[in-house]
């Protein structure tokens, strides 16, 4: 069980991100797909979040939020509304009638977890989404401001995201301390993401006589040139501008990593 820290808008940056880059398969005709978020907490907040964003994008979409704790469950009942439910479970996903989701986001769950142990709690939840769904992996501060994840398929991690709050930002490996699990232990020399946040610091660095005219002009600039070094950035200005940069899994994934169980590992 985690700690449940649930801070309103918390994760209001991966909110955003499933928003915005699931949109088209949210709005798929047919059934109101269904949004998982995985390990919500002492309270509802995160799933009531959640559903408020995504019924811009598919009105009737249907976001389950589970726990693996009872009296979290039932403490989250009266945020329970139609399209937002709670149910006890946790990597297994259970849903009713044996459905699959769209959307996992396990956010700030397995981190608590010895490395080895990730890619089996991955493999494990992959099995529980649609053809095409996305199982999200990430970690963020107490107020939601450092936040990084990892979207994966069915056939494994495919990015990184690392979204930060402008305000205040010194260099962007202050979101350092909030990678995931199995890149955390990973930010060392001669790793891929080690070498990706000093690139970014480097690329912030050189932006600096930009910044009167405000940090988004830095940070724009910033990853426009780590992409020019070579960087395999996913996505485009759009997103920079939220503080928002995702780069291509092959580019980062950790040396000697424990690789992903094959689906029921």
């Amino acid at each position: 069980m985690t700690r449940g820290t649930t801070n309103p808008n918390r994760l209001r940056r991966v909110d955003r991100w499933i928003a915005g880059t699931q949109a088209a398969r949210l709005r798929r005709p047919g059934p109101a797909p269904i949004v998982v978020d995985l390990g919500y907490g002492r309270a509802g907040t995160t799933a009531r979040e959640l559903h408020d964003r995504l019924r811009a994008v598919r009105p009737d979409v249907q976001v389950v939020g589970l726990e693996i704790e009872p009296q979290r469950v039932a403490d989250a009942q009266p945020l329970a509304r139609p399209g937002l439910s709670f149910a006890l479970g946790g990597f297994e996903v259970p849903l009713p009638g044996g459905a699959c989701a769209s959307v996992i986001r396990a956010f700030n769950v397995l981190r608590q977890y010895d490395e080895p142990a990730v890619p089996r709690a991955w493999a494990r939840m992959i099995t529980r989404l649609e053809p095409g769904g996305v199982l999200i992996d990430g970690t963020c501060d107490e107020v939601g401001r450092l936040a990084t994840w990892i979207a994966l398929d069915a056939d494994g991690p495919r990015s990184l995201t690392i979204s930060l709050g402008l305000r205040g930002l010194q260099l962007p490996s202050q979101v350092a301390p909030r990678l995931p699990k199995v890149l955390i232990s990973r930010n060392v020399p001669g790793q891929g993401v080690h070498d990706w946040l000093a690139a970014l610091d480097e690329g912030w660095t050189r932006a600096a006589p930009l910044a009167p005219y405000g940090r988004r002009q830095r940070f724009l600039e910033a990853v426009s040139h780590v992409g020019e070094q070579g960087w395999p950035i996913i996505g485009g200005r759009s997103r920079w501008r939220l503080g928002e940069v995702t780069v291509a899994w092959a580019a980062v994934a950790p040396r000697g990593m424990i690789e992903t169980a094959p689906p029921g590992g």
